[in-house]
């Protein structure tokens, strides 16, 4: 691949192209393993400078993949030596907000919260259902925020053999430590997710869910809260990073769209990828004359027919990054 005076233009040209290949599997990996889109981003951008400034080390075309898997996973681990873990604010704090009026008092502080991420951005999709099933799980709200709980090397491991399906020995060679090592990191890592992931599964969208997230728009646009409460469970959650506020009812849910959350009365809705799920980006009209303007990314969690949590990322930089534009389409607005 290369000689004594490194390689070639056409070498670096096609090694390019083949780096460009593995970045949206790598996109997702450092998004599992840092809990943020813009992180993730930053971490494959770096990986891939670290590769071009040590292509010496690369041992043989048929080693690109495993290879910038080893950088990647440095950039990861350096990013989160001494980070507090990211969650969401139900993680954070045992007790909801009250009163609700007051819910928007206290902020996160930058980091504190896992973001969304696109889905076609951190999902390489393939043609083998069952491998499209895992990725999609892989990067659920719940089950990111619960990767955050696992120590750095341990959550390293478990992306790698659980979800990318990559064997022991492979990953011991990329981490430089021993099988049975990989292997007891592997048990822990499985020992502390059980308790702290979500029982909500994403998956193709049927009839009945389609159904029901199409009266969500509709209630949710309207602003009728009578039809919104009736779709929501009576223990339902709403966070909304960065505010520290979460709240666990259908009642207080109402209660905050009609008080401090009323400013969203008149906002657009328009159904995205996130997170393997449906979700929902957030137009509101308060640009001047009443001008729409980016206002969140809605996620939501259905069970048993109803939806059982409500996440609202505020961070407007979000459009962007998932390529969304600063209005909604003309097609969504009302009249």
């Amino acid at each position: 691949m290369t000689d004594l005076l490194g390689p070639t233009t056409e070498d670096r040209a096609d090694l390019e192209a083949r780096m460009a290949t593995h970045r949206p599997e790598l996109t997702g990996y450092c998004y599992r393993m840092l809990g943020s889109s813009f992180d993730a981003e930053d971490a494959v951008q770096d990986t891939m400078v670290r590769a071009w400034r040590s292509l010496e080390k690369l041992q043989g075309p048929g080693a690109l993949r495993s290879w910038l898997y080893r950088i990647a996973t440095n950039v990861c681990l350096d990013v989160l030596d001494g980070r507090k873990r990211r969650a969401l604010p139900v993680d954070l704090s045992d007790e909801p907000s009250a009163p609700v009026e007051a819910s928007l008092a206290g902020t996160l502080p930058d980091g504190a919260w896992v973001e969304p991420a696109l889905t076609g951005q951190v999902v390489a999709l393939g043609t083998d259902p069952a491998e499209v099933a895992v990725q999609r799980d892989s990067v659920r709200l719940a089950f990111v925020a619960a990767l955050q709980v696992l120590p750095p090397r341990q959550r390293a491991v478990l992306v790698l053999r659980e979800v990318l399906r990559w064997k022991a020995d492979e990953v011991a060679d990329l981490l430089d430590t021993t099988v049975p090592a990989v292997n007891s990191a592997l048990q822990r890592a499985r020992a502390t997710l059980a308790g702290h992931d979500g029982k909500a599964r994403p998956g193709e969208v049927d009839a009945e869910q389609a159904e029901l997230l199409a009266r969500y728009v509709d209630a949710f646009q309207r602003y009728d809260m009578e039809a919104f409460v009736a779709l929501l469970h009576a223990d339902a959650v709403q966070d909304m990073p960065p505010f520290t506020m979460w709240l666990r009812s259908a009642q207080d849910v109402v209660a905050w769209m009609v008080g401090p959350g009323s400013a969203c009365r008149g906002s657009v809705l328009m159904p995205v990828e996130l997170n393997g799920s449906t979700a929902f980006a957030q137009w509101k009209p308060s640009g001047p004359g009443g001008a729409f303007e980016p206002f969140a990314f809605q996620a939501l969690e259905v069970h048993d027919g109803k939806i059982s949590r409500i996440t609202s990322f505020l961070d407007t930089r979000l459009f962007e990054l998932f390529g969304l534009p600063q209005t909604p389409p003309a097609e969504l607005l009302p009249g």
